[in-house]
């Protein structure tokens, strides 16, 4: 069932970490969320079916989002759409910004599911990483969020950081599991060109964890969440049994959707579109009634390749007899030597027509789906 993304791009702070589409210049966001307003009417027929099952606020930070801001967007999606009941409503927030006085707005608003980025409870990490809040500040937020009744909260957390031992990132997961989240997200440290990591890398101040500690920090990981009663779903997501996310489980099992604001990206099976990732040009383009996007036509391959690399992410695992009868691939019979290596090795197990990845295999996810992909397909 289809769902819809929409990108708030303003931050109170670049951390020093992130290169996803924002502004720290908050003068725009008003006229900006009107022309995102704008942008789902524009954009209504891209789905299909306009029944959706699952909203996600994402940023930048959404909880930046006033009162008047987030009506105005609700009710434009209310409009265009129909809303099931109940629908997954994720709303991404920092800490800082969740307020008891926000909360209850988010509350009144709709939003029945939270996505915190705590990162760290580490005050030196978060410091390093510039981020806003403080961990006395995630505690509280938390505390709140469940004296008003928000019943599903996801945390975000990032390890394999520079200076982070094994016993910090521990800590950090044992505070995680503490707080009883129906949902975690934990990401390894990737350091990007365009951001402060970037270029403290390029003059040699900051060097990246090697793979061997984040392979450490990993299994870590998997093993403590799994012992305190987390699925591990996705390569990067763990959830209480019943709580996995929706909206981002869409996207691994090749659902449509569409995202609105600048940089969101679309997909209907068919073609995928990503919205420029410029604030200013967006909005100019809105008024004048034109969405500023650019599609990509998806060929077969790019086809195949996007199922083999979505799925073999998830527990659901790599459906081989959906894979051909869908797009006419035989998995086994271009890489069955593979496959067998893979389950020989303990890094994927083949069973009733699913590929899925062992936890192990997770390690390397990426590379294992690459070495699947096609280029050229000979009919």
């Amino acid at each position: 069932m289809p769902g819809l993304y929409l990108h708030i791009p303003f931050c109170k702070q670049a951390c020093h970490y992130c290169d996803f589409h924002f502004s720290t210049n908050q003068s725009q966001k008003n006229n900006l969320c009107k022309s995102i307003a704008k942008e789902i009417e524009l954009q209504k027929k891209y789905l299909t079916n306009n029944n959706l099952t699952s909203i996600y606020f994402g940023g930048g930070t959404p909880s930046l989002l006033s009162a008047e801001e987030l009506e105005l967007l609700m009710t434009a999606i209310h409009r265009n759409f129909y809303v099931d009941v109940p629908a997954e409503i994720t709303l991404e927030g920092n800490p800082d910004d969740l307020t008891k006085e926000k909360l209850a707005l988010l509350k009144e608003a709709g939003i029945n599911r939270l996505s915190i980025g705590i990162q760290s409870f580490n005050d030196a990490v978060l410091k390093f990483l510039n981020r806003a809040h403080n961990a006395d500040s995630t505690f509280s937020c938390f505390e709140n969020a469940r004296s008003l009744g928000f019943n599903n909260i996801s945390l975000d957390l990032i390890y394999a950081i520079p200076g982070q031992g094994q016993d910090d990132w521990r800590k950090d997961i044992q505070a995680a599991i503490s707080l009883r989240p129906e949902h975690i997200s934990a990401y390894s440290l990737t350091i990007e060109e365009k951001t402060t990591f970037g270029n403290w890398q390029r003059k040699g101040k900051l060097e990246q964890v090697d793979e061997e500690t984040a392979a450490s920090n990993f299994e870590l990981l998997i093993s403590m969440l799994k012992e305190a009663g987390y699925e591990h779903y996705e390569v990067s997501n763990f959830c209480k049994p019943g709580y996995y996310s929706k909206h981002n489980s869409s996207y691994w099992k090749q659902e449509n959707y569409l995202g609105v604001g600048p940089s969101a990206h679309s997909y209907n099976g068919e073609t995928r579109q990503h919205n420029i990732s410029n604030n200013a040009i967006y909005q100019k383009s809105i008024e004048e009634l034109k969405v500023p996007y650019e599609m990509e036509m998806l060929s077969r391959e790019n086809k195949i390749n996007e199922f083999i690399f979505t799925t073999l992410r998830t527990y659901w695992g790599c459906d081989l007899a959906k894979l051909k009868s869908n797009l006419g691939y035989d998995l086994l019979q271009v890489n069955g030597d593979y496959v067998h290596n893979l389950a020989h090795r303990q890094l994927a197990s083949l069973d009733q027509g699913i590929l899925r990845l062992t936890s192990k295999g997770m390690l390397l996810a990426d590379k294992i789906a690459s070495d699947f992909f096609v280029e050229t397909i000979k009919n």
